[in-house]
C-alpha cells in the first residue's frame, strides 16, 4: 500500500512538471529585440555546442602547423574544439576567427587550470611540489600522531621535532660514518620520546582533518601528471546559415621529404626523380579530407604560456601606524606621437556563395605546376610562394588578413619559402602516419666520379640540374640503376637552375692522386712607410693529377681543387667546369683502363708584412732584405747601424752589471772578515781592501748608468729613423 502512494506520489510530480513546462516553453520563432545588427536577443535560444571539421593543414620545417576550421552555423551558435594543453599556449597566440555571415564573436572560452604552486598554498602543511621526508615531518611537528613499530609499542602524543645525527658505522673505531633520523615526540603521559626513523617505523596523524589535508596533497600532485583536453568554446552571435572559420598553428612533427633518383636502363642523359613527403598526425584530431600543403621553410616561431594562469609578485607593505601620507598629484608622462602605418593586405577577395574563392594578386609570383598523379593518385601543385599562400585549386585560404580591407598593407615575397599544396584532399587519422607524393620529375643528370683531396676514396655521383620552375626541399635520396639499387645519400635544398653533386656510392675502379706540385715565388714591389715594410711576392703554382681507371667502363671524373680566395686567378689554360665559393673542379674523362693526366697553374700575389720595432732586433732581416733589393740600402744602412748601435750598448751594459755584482759580492765578503777579525792586526789588510772593492763597486755603477743613457739616446735615434723610414720599389721601376 505504502509503495503504490509513493509511485502515485511521483506521477502526480512528473505530470506537474511536466505542464508547468509547456506553459513556460518559448515561442518557435522568438521575437526580435532591439539590439546590435539586428541580433535577437533576450529570448534567443542558443543551439547546442558543435564541431568545426579541420579543412586546411599546413606544415612547416620548423615544427609548427597551420591549422583552418571550416563549417557553417545557423542563428546563435557554439563551437568547440578540443586541444592538448601544450597545443593551447599556440592557440591562443595565434588564433583567429571569421564569422563570413555577418555575425560576430562574442567570446572564446576555455577550462583554466591553476598552478599547483598557487594550489598548494591552499593547504595548511606548507610542502613544497617536490618534498622530502624531512620536509613531511616538519609539516607535522605539533599534531597528534600514533607511532607503531618501534621499540615501545604504540605511542600517542605531539610530534615535536626531527632531526639527523652522524654516526659511526661498524664500530668507534670505523671511519665510515651514516646519517641517521630520530623523532622526537611528547607522548600523552607528558614523557619525552625519542624514536629513530626506521622502515619498519610508522606514523599516522591521528586528526582526521589533517589526514584529509594529505589525501588532498597527494591528489593534486597526481592531476599535474595527467594532460586532459583542454576545451575551446567560441560563441558566434547572428541570423541565418553563415560560413564560420578558425585558424591558428600549433606545434607538430616536422614533415620530411624523400626522393628516389630512377635511371632508365638505356643511357638517355637524364632521370627520373620521385618525391614523397613523411606526415605524421600526433595533434588528437582525424584530418578527414583535408587539403594539405607542405612549406620547405622555417618561419620564426615560439611558445608562450599563455593558458598558465600568471600571479604577479607584490611587495608587502607594512601598516603606517604613525607617520601619514597627504594625498599628492604626479606630473604627467609627455605624449608619444606615432605614425600609424599600414600593417595588413587583402589577399583573398570575398567569395560569391556559389563560387570558390579566388587568389588575389600578391607582389610575389607564383608558379604552378601540375605534377602527374601516382602513388595514392593525388596530383601535386607546386607553388613558389610566401608563407601560407596556395593556389586557387584550394578553395581559398584564411588567415589573418582575411578580415581586413584591401589596400591596408602592401604585401612582397620574403626568405625562401616554398610549398607542396596537394591539389586533391588526403585522409590521416590522429596517432597515423602516411607518405605522400609530392612530385615526379624528368632532370637532366649525368653519372661522374667525384674526388677531392680531402676525401680518401673517389666517389659515384650524379651530377643533377634542376632545369624546372620547383625547389627540391633537403631530404635523403635513394639511386636505383637498371632496375637495381645503387646507392643513398642526402641532398640539400636545390633551387631552379642550380646544378648540384649527389654523392652515394664508393667508385673501387678508380684511383686518383696528386703527382706533382710545383711553385715558384719572385719578389715584386717593396713599401716601406713608416716602420712598416711590405713585401708583395707573385707567386706561380701548378699541380698535376693523375686518374687510372681499372674498370670496363669509361669514367668522367670531376676532380675538386681548392681555390684560393685572396686575388688569385687560374692560367687562361686551366679552364674549370665549375666554380664554387672554396674550390674548382675540373672535367677529366678517364677511358676504361687507362690513366689520364690534369695541370691545373695558378697565380696570384703574396703579401708579407713587418713592422719594425725599436726595442727587437730586426738588423738581420734588413741585411737579408738588401742582398734582394739593393737599391733599399741607402734607406735601411741608417736603421741597421742604429739598431747594431743599441745592440752593442745592450751587451756593454750586461757586461757592467756582471762587474757589478762581482764588486758587491766581494765587498760582503770582506766586510765579513773585517767582523770576524775585529781588533787583530790581520784585520788592516781587509780594511784596505774593502775600500779598494767600494772604489771599484761605486766606478761600476757610474759606468752602467752612463750605458743606460746612452742606450737611451740610441733608441731614441732608432725610433727617429724608423719613423722617417719612406721606401717605393718594384722590379720594373725604382722610386
Amino acid at each position: 500500500m505504502r509503495l503504490s502512494l509513493i509511485a502515485f506520489c511521483l506521477a502526480s510530480c512528473t505530470l506537474a512538471l511536466a505542464a508547468q513546462t509547456k506553459k513556460l516553453q518559448l515561442p518557435s520563432t522568438p521575437p526580435k529585440l532591439a539590439g546590435p545588427e539586428g541580433l535577437q536577443l533576450g529570448a534567443a535560444q542558443e543551439s547546442v555546442v558543435k564541431d568545426l571539421p579541420v579543412r586546411k593543414v599546413v606544415l612547416y620545417k620548423n615544427g609548427v602547423g597551420y591549422f583552418e576550421h571550416a563549417g557553417t552555423v545557423n542563428g546563435n551558435q557554439r563551437v568547440a574544439i578540443d586541444f592538448t594543453s601544450p597545443q593551447l599556449n599556440d592557440v591562443l597566440q595565434s588564433l583567429t576567427v571569421l564569422d563570413e555571415g555577418g555575425g560576430h564573436i562574442a567570446g572564446v572560452n576555455y577550462n583554466s587550470t591553476t598552478p599547483l604552486a598557487e594550489q598548494l598554498k591552499s593547504l595548511s602543511l606548507g610542502m613544497s611540489e617536490d618534498p622530502t621526508s624531512t620536509e613531511l615531518f616538519q609539516a607535522l611537528r605539533g599534531q597528534r600522531v600514533e607511532v607503531t613499530g618501534g621499540p615501545g609499542g604504540t605511542i600517542s602524543g605531539r610530534l615535536m621535532s626531527i632531526e639527523s645525527r652522524t654516526e659511526k658505522s661498524g664500530g668507534s673505531d670505523s671511519p665510515n660514518t651514516v646519517d641517521k633520523f630520530y623523532l622526537t615526540l611528547v607522548a600523552t603521559s607528558g614523557g619525552v620520546r625519542v624514536i629513530e626513523l626506521t622502515p619498519a617505523l610508522s606514523v599516522r596523524p591521528t586528526d582526521s582533518n589533517l589526514q584529509g589535508q594529505l589525501d588532498r596533497y597527494l591528489e593534486l600532485l597526481s592531476t599535474t601528471h595527467s594532460t586532459g583536453l583542454r576545451h575551446l568554446t567560441l560563441n558566434s552571435l547572428g541570423h541565418g546559415e553563415r560560413q564560420l572559420r578558425v585558424s591558428y598553428i600549433s606545434e607538430v612533427p616536422v614533415w620530411k621529404a624523400t626522393y628516389r633518383l630512377v635511371f632508365p636502363r638505356e643511357a638517355s642523359g637524364s632521370a627520373t626523380m620521385q618525391g614523397w613527403a613523411v606526415v605524421d598526425n600526433t595533434v588528437g584530431a582525424d584530418w578527414d579530407n583535408v587539403q594539405l600543403a607542405l612549406v620547405a621553410g622555417a618561419p620564426q616561431s615560439f611558445i608562450q604560456p599563455l593558458s598558465q594562469p600568471l600571479y604577479a609578485r607584490r611587495p608587502e607593505i607594512p601598516i603606517a601606524t604613525e607617520a601619514q601620507t597627504t594625498p599628492q598629484t604626479h606630473e604627467a608622462a609627455e605624449s608619444e606621437q606615432k605614425d600609424r602605418t599600414e600593417v595588413a593586405a587583402k589577399l583573398f577577395a570575398p567569395p560569391p556563395a556559389s563560387a570558390p574563392r579566388p587568389m588575389a594578386k600578391a607582389a610575389n609570383q607564383t608558379v604552378t605546376v601540375e605534377g602527374r598523379g601516382f602513388g595514392n593518385g593525388a596530383g601535386i601543385s607546386h607553388s613558389s610562394s610566401m608563407g601560407m599562400a596556395t593556389n586557387a585549386s584550394t578553395g581559398g585560404v584564411f588567415r589573418a588578413t582575411d578580415a581586413l580591407q584591401e589596400g591596408d598593407i602592401s604585401t612582397n615575397a620574403f626568405d625562401d619559402f616554398f610549398e607542396y599544396s596537394l591539389t586533391q584532399p588526403v585522409t590521416i587519422l590522429k596517432n597515423e602516419s602516411a607518405m605522400v607524393a609530392i612530385l615526379q620529375q624528368e632532370f637532366p643528370a649525368e653519372h661522374v666520379t667525384l674526388w677531392s683531396e680531402a676525401e680518401a676514396h673517389p666517389l659515384r655521383a650524379v651530377w643533377l640540374e634542376n632545369t624546372t620552375k620547383l625547389t627540391l626541399d633537403s631530404g635523403s635520396f635513394s639511386i636505383f640503376e637498371s632496375g637495381e639499387f645503387a646507392g643513398e645519400g642526402l641532398l640539400d635544398p636545390i633551387h631552379p637552375g642550380e646544378k648540384r653533386l649527389l654523392s652515394y656510392a664508393a667508385d673501387q675502379a678508380m684511383r686518383i692522386k696528386v703527382a706533382t706540385r710545383e711553385s715558384k715565388r719572385n719578389l715584386h714591389h717593396v713599401e716601406m712607410r713608416k716602420g712598416a715594410i711590405i713585401e708583395t711576392y707573385k707567386d706561380v703554382a701548378s699541380v698535376t693529377y693523375t686518374a687510372n681507371n681499372s674498370g670496363d667502363v669509361d669514367r668522367m671524373v670531376l676532380l675538386e681543387h681548392p681555390r684560393r680566395n685572396n686575388d688569385w686567378v687560374l692560367d687562361e689554360e686551366s679552364k674549370p667546369a665549375e666554380t664554387a665559393p672554396n674550390l674548382y673542379r675540373f672535367r677529366l674523362p678517364v677511358s676504361a683502363h687507362a690513366t689520364a693526366k690534369l695541370e691545373v697553374h695558378e697565380h696570384g700575389p703574396e703579401i708579407v708584412r713587418v713592422n719594425l720595432n725599436a726595442n727587437e732586433d730586426f738588423s738581420s732581416y734588413l741585411i737579408e732584405l738588401v742582398k734582394r733589393v739593393p737599391e733599399a740600402k741607402t734607406q735601411l744602412n741608417p736603421i741597421i747601424d742604429a739598431q747594431v748601435k743599441v745592440a752593442d750598448l745592450q751587451h756593454q751594459i750586461e757586461q757592467s752589471k756582471k762587474e757589478e755584482q762581482t764588486a758587491t759580492a766581494d765587498e760582503a765578503r770582506d766586510r765579513e772578515n773585517l767582523t770576524a777579525l775585529k781588533g787583530n792586526d790581520a784585520a788592516r789588510r781587509f780594511v784596505d781592501e774593502l775600500n779598494h772593492t767600494e772604489d771599484l763597486l761605486q766606478a761600476t755603477r757610474k759606468h752602467t748608468a752612463d750605458l743606460e743613457q746612452q742606450k737611451s739616446q740610441a733608441l731614441d735615434n732608432l725610433n727617429t729613423q724608423i719613423s722617417n723610414l719612406s721606401f717605393d720599389w718594384d722590379e720594373t721601376v725604382t722610386k
